[in-house]
């Protein structure tokens, strides 16, 4: 089914509320979501109800909730999510972090124990808005592994993503680096299965470590795993993920004595940088857009119709989506109207 992304956001809206929250979290959960679908990552968006809902009622996540800054110290600043909606207690830390960036140049922000922060591109892009280079590395506790390691048989890992983001110049738009050290992100593996459909062969072990095209085995009793990008490259970087964001940053890391369950808790680290205390912004704005350029320039290989830069895609989506609807497949709506149900809401007449 095709919706209306405003519609859409409206309708998450009335479930978050009626699940506890108040009107300014349903809005900001609601907008982060829809905004993953617009972008074409439907894997982070509104097919993540279900899980919030049921995690809701297991105790492992907190309506209402904002970041508690437990340090300051300097550029450095530490902070507990306190296991509330990722995607309001990651947006504090970035507002404490883009305004310690302003003043000293650089922050390090560490936010620990939050519920799924969601698309970190967003988090990316906050920090583009306000004209500043970020780093962001996470990692995810709390439930069982997803991603093996290289070259390794079983999953050792969750899909620990890393974002890169570069704001605006007059000449360029923003560059958007995010992706997970998986080769794709759980959730599309869960959007294809509700489709009924297979997937691409090299991205999927099943529970005996045999390659699979089958998504299914990430929700079997005894799971499969995810792969690494780039084997060993993904593999490690994967593995600086966890020990940045959950040794280094103090959230925890996924060995085997912390707690697993079915929760959905991520530590991030970011760094946020104030290009303007490096170099001359009108010297960064010729360099980004002569090398984009230069990029953009290189002739494509047969099967393609050109090069395009870290953000272009979800550009593309947002204005497609914006104008034709976002595209829900039956499964995962009805998952979501279950899911509303079950908290007390009422969605059937969308």
């Amino acid at each position: 089914m095709l919706i209306d992304h405003q519609r859409l956001a409206e309708t998450v809206r009335k479930i978050l509320t009626t699940a506890g929250s108040n009107a300014d979290e349903a809005a900001i959960v609601a907008d982060h979501l829809v905004l993953a679908n617009l972008s074409g990552h439907d894997s982070h968006g509104v097919g993540m109800i279900p899980n919030y809902m049921r995690n809701i009622q297991s105790g492992y996540l907190n309506p209402n909730q904002h970041a508690e800054k437990v340090r300051h110290d300097g550029s450095i600043l530490v902070f507990d999510g306190k296991a509330g909606y990722g995607q309001v207690v990651a947006r504090d830390a970035m507002i404490e972090g883009i305004n310690v960036s302003r003043e000293t140049g650089v922050a390090i922000v560490a936010l620990r124990n939050a519920h799924h922060i969601g698309r970190v591109g967003t988090y990316g892009e906050q920090c583009a808005d306000a004209g500043l280079v970020s780093l962001h590395f996470v990692n995810v506790t709390g439930h069982m592994p997803l991603v093996a390691p290289h070259p390794g048989a079983d999953a050792r890992f969750g899909t620990n993503p890393i974002c890169i983001s570069l704001p605006d110049t007059e000449n360029e738009p923003r560059i958007i680096l995010d992706f997970a050290t998986s080769k794709v992100a759980l959730g599309k593996m869960r959007v294809a299965n509700n489709r009924g459909e297979q997937v691409a062969e090299g991205l999927l072990l099943d529970k005996d470590g045999n390659p699979t095209t089958d998504p299914g085995v990430m929700w079997e009793e005894e799971v499969g795993a995810l792969l690494p990008i780039g084997e060993h490259k993904g593999y490690g970087l994967a593995l600086m993920c966890e020990l940045l964001s959950g040794a280094i940053g103090g959230g925890g890391t996924l060995q085997p004595e912390n707690v697993r369950d079915t929760r959905i808790i991520n530590n991030m680290l970011s760094i946020v940088i104030d290009p303007s205390r490096l170099t001359d912004p009108t010297y960064i704005a010729h360099e980004m857009k002569e090398m984009c350029d230069y990029v953009r320039q290189s002739p494509p290989r047969a099967g393609h119709d050109e090069v395009i830069l870290p953000g272009d895609p979800e550009r593309r989506h947002r204005r497609h989506r914006i104008e034709n609807g976002i595209d829900v497949d039956d499964e995962t709506w009805r998952q979501i109207v279950e899911a509303a149900g079950e908290m007390g809401a009422d969605i059937t007449s969308i």
